[in-house]
């Protein structure tokens, strides 16, 4: 799909005038300009999200706080981390720094965009005012793919978990995904208030956990404690192997996974639609984003390194949990699997949400089904949380078919979706700013720097980790790339079923909303 059919103006062939710029008298906006569905031009220049109707502003400082340091603490790290340590050595701290470099870089495009106009569709609507339809069509169901094979991910996590426990092993991993989907799913039905308690409780939870982890792993360094019966210290890096022990190419391939590590960065984006003064609370929750990388991502693996061999982690076990368990303090693997269960319930929980608000967008303007535009009497948008759901209720039947496989065959799929999610922000970025530089926007002043670079050195790395996972023949990843032409069918298919709906909504101004409430009519 090309950028210009992207920007291509609605299906009606109407447009609305552009915004000017801020401080600027309506007098002075062009007389034309970039829309799309379901978004309109106010007398005032404000773009206006029909899915933003109806949602409280519920979610306080502390709650964006701590779901932005939550938000890239989940199972990529406390699971996925044991698996990458053996494969790739030493070598995962600089694949999560190098990722996380990335990741911040989208995020604060991201954070840039919401000061530019929060909305709960986040990425998707600001898709929408700068791409078109087209472009926030691809960005929603992409994030869709996203999260649903992520809550698969997770459900299967929590039965890995559970089963660590020897009262849970006779218990079928397909039976406790299930439970921990239908209360999860019950958690997030109730209210935006409750998942922002549920959150800001589950990041402490991580945060202090993580915290404890490093002060100990610091101890055990400084006394020289050996731990399993190793010498822990810098040099166990290094005899045994070094920082790359089975060379460069599999920190390559890895980077696909460490990707999906950080896929929870751009749930703050979607939480700004429901926060009050988010122009005051986004930049700080944003920019805390790198220490959080520097220190729980790349500090936890150099500790990680330094206290066992690379070669003693193993795959679906958490890298947290074998080194407590080796040191035999009573109890100690129990309570930090207790705290990896916590994580994979608050990646659900967070799944559950940001969907839920990203359909209804969609959904708005016609290109998801009626129901989930559905809100509660809590204001939740229940039908796009229960269409999540339902697709999380597939892993279900996967764990049961495929226990064993279950976490690696959707890892994959989910990095594909996620790196799409990641580009379309950067591009809605990249077009933003040359909105802002033909003097129909205004760029707020916390920025992306470097832009336009910026933008375009992400989306080189965002296509070079494709390549990558082309070249990954011993695991899921090349046959994932294979199903890169079966989504982009499925994308292409499902636009032309819908797209009779989005004329419609167009048409209708069913997915479009001037600042006073009113239906324009026009996109």
């Amino acid at each position: 799909m090309s950028e210009q059919d992207l920007r291509a103006p609605s299906p009606t062939g109407t447009s609305a005038a552009a915004p000017p710029p801020a401080g600027a008298s309506p007098a002075a906006a062009p007389s034309t300009g970039t829309s799309a569905t379901g978004t309109s031009a106010t007398g005032a220049g404000k773009v206006v999200d029909a899915g933003d109707e109806g949602y409280r502003k519920s979610l306080k400082t502390r709650h964006v706080n701590m779901i932005a340091i939550g938000g890239a603490i989940g199972t990529g790290l406390f699971l996925g981390a044991g698996g990458r340590l053996h494969n790739a050595g030493p070598s995962l701290a600089i694949a999560y720094a190098v990722c996380g470099f990335f990741a911040f870089m989208v995020v604060r495009a991201l954070g840039e965009l919401v000061l530019h106009r929060p909305s709960s569709g986040s990425f998707v609507s600001y898709s929408r005012e700068f791409m078109g339809e087209k472009g926030a069509y691809v960005a929603g169901w992409m994030h869709f793919l996203n999260w649903g094979t992520t809550g698969i991910v997770d459900i299967t996590a929590i039965a890995l978990y559970l089963h660590y426990w020897k009262a849970f092993t006779t218990i079928p991993q397909w039976v406790l995904a299930l439970v921990a989907l239908t209360v999860v799913l019950t958690v997030n039905l109730v209210s935006v208030r409750f998942f922002g308690e549920f959150e800001f409780w589950a990041s402490i939870v991580k945060v202090a956990a993580l915290v404890v982890f490093l002060l100990i792993g610091i101890g055990l360094l400084v006394t020289g404690h050996k731990v399993g019966g190793y010498a822990s210290g810098p040099g166990l890096m290094f005899d045994h192997g070094g920082i790359f022990p089975k060379g460069v190419l599999p920190m390559l391939v890895v980077i696909q996974g460490v990707v999906f590590a950080y896929a929870s960065t751009e749930l703050v984006g979607v939480a700004a639609g429901e926060t009050e003064n988010p122009e005051k609370i986004m930049p700080k929750a944003i920019n805390s984003i790198v220490w959080r990388i520097l220190l729980f991502y790349v500090g936890s693996v150099v500790l990680l390194a330094m206290l066992l061999p690379y070669n003693v982690y193993q795959d679906g076990v958490s890298p947290f949990v074998t080194v407590l368990s080796k040191l035999g303090v009573p109890a100690a693997g129990d309570v930090m699997n207790l705290i990896v269960l916590t994580a994979a319930l608050s990646s659900l929980n967070s799944g559950l949400y940001s969907t839920g608000r990203i359909l209804r967008s969609l959904g708005a303007a016609g290109s998801a089904p009626r129901f989930t535009t559905r809100m509660s009497k809590h204001q939740v948008p229940y039908g796009g949380i229960l269409m999540t759901s339902a697709v999380c209720v597939l892993g279900v039947g996967l764990n049961a078919w495929v226990p064993k496989d279950a976490f690696e065959i959707v890892l994959n799929l989910a990095a594909i979706a996620i790196l799409a999610t990641w580009a379309m922000i950067m591009v809605s970025h990249l077009l933003f700013v040359r909105a802002c530089e033909r003097g129909e926007l205004t760029r707020p002043s916390y920025r992306l720097p470097g832009s336009p670079v910026t933008e375009i050195v992400t989306l080189a790395f965002l296509a070079a980790v494709v390549v990558l996972m082309w070249f990954d023949y011993d695991g899921e990843g090349h046959r994932t790339v294979l199903a890169i032409p079966v989504i982009v069918a499925a994308l292409v298919i499902g636009w032309f079923c819908v797209r009779r709906r989005v004329n419609a909504a167009a048409e209708n101004g069913g997915g479009a909303g001037s600042g006073d409430g009113s239906v324009t009519g026009r996109s």
